[in-house]
């Protein structure tokens, strides 16, 4: 076996860059992807659950806990997580057993913070990586999908903060109010920036943040693929040398 002594630089850094693996995860990525795509396709029916708030309830708690778990392999990462995730979970929770007394801002608040945080240790991750996996994938996915409840959880805070915000075209399958659910599909459909058009932000602030989501998403999607083929690029080339040095 050759040992990195006998190596040149420029052969040490490429075993570096082929081997190493920045911000290893103690755990895969892949359990917050699949949390996140379960409260998604969940978020539809939970209205029509006789125990929705429940199930709503424990699915964001999942989701809170696997990103914790994901982005938690450095102790201060973990701390720092755990310290905006307490709250969040407390505030969601609370607010679900004593409705009349906590009110959703505590844990609209929180989540919005302990989202972006998470957010912005899993986009590092993906910046910093050497290489294209499954982890990597996941994990950009996974910021795509928490851009999106970032931002509905904003519109949520507006909707009651502020009621008339969003006007709403004149449908029998629509509650006139900036609802969960409401909030989740706008997010979604402005950081895709598809537009439907049945759901219109009115209020300067609603518009602010309508813009941000879609030029966000649309950022987002750019950047993220030229960094995905500039690291797929180099790897392949490494795994056609090796290829080559086979007898």
């Amino acid at each position: 076996m050759i040992s990195n002594k006998t190596l040149k630089p420029n052969e040490r850094t490429t075993k570096r860059a082929r081997h190493s693996h920045p911000g290893m995860w103690r755990f895969s990525t892949v359990k917050l992807l699949v949390a996140l795509v379960l409260l998604i396709v969940m978020t539809p029916f939970f209205e029509e659950f006789s125990q929705g708030d429940l199930i709503e309830s424990l699915v964001i708690t999942l989701v809170l806990v696997a990103a914790v778990i994901a982005i938690g392999a450095k102790r201060g990462v973990l701390i720092t997580a755990t310290l905006l995730l307490i709250p969040a979970i407390i505030g969601r929770w609370l607010s679900y057993v004593y409705p009349q007394t906590v009110h959703p801002y505590f844990f609209l608040g929180f989540g919005i913070a302990f989202m972006t945080f998470v957010v912005i240790k899993l986009l590092g991750y993906v910046l910093r990586s050497m290489r294209v996996d499954i982890e990597v994938l996941c994990a950009a996915i996974s910021v795509y999908l928490l851009l999106g409840l970032i931002w509905s959880l904003a519109y949520a805070f507006l909707g009651m903060v502020s009621p008339d915000s969003f006007a709403f075209a004149a449908t029998g399958h629509s509650s006139g109010r900036m609802d969960r659910f409401n909030a989740f599909y706008f997010s979604f459909v402005t950081l895709s920036t598809v537009g439907f058009g049945d759901v219109t932000p009115v209020s300067k602030l609603a518009r602010t943040l309508a813009v941000m989501e879609a030029v966000t998403g649309t950022f987002y999607v750019a950047i993220l693929i030229a960094r995905l083929v500039a690291m797929y690029v180099p790897a392949s080339r490494l795994a056609a040398q090796d290829e080559s040095r086979k007898p």
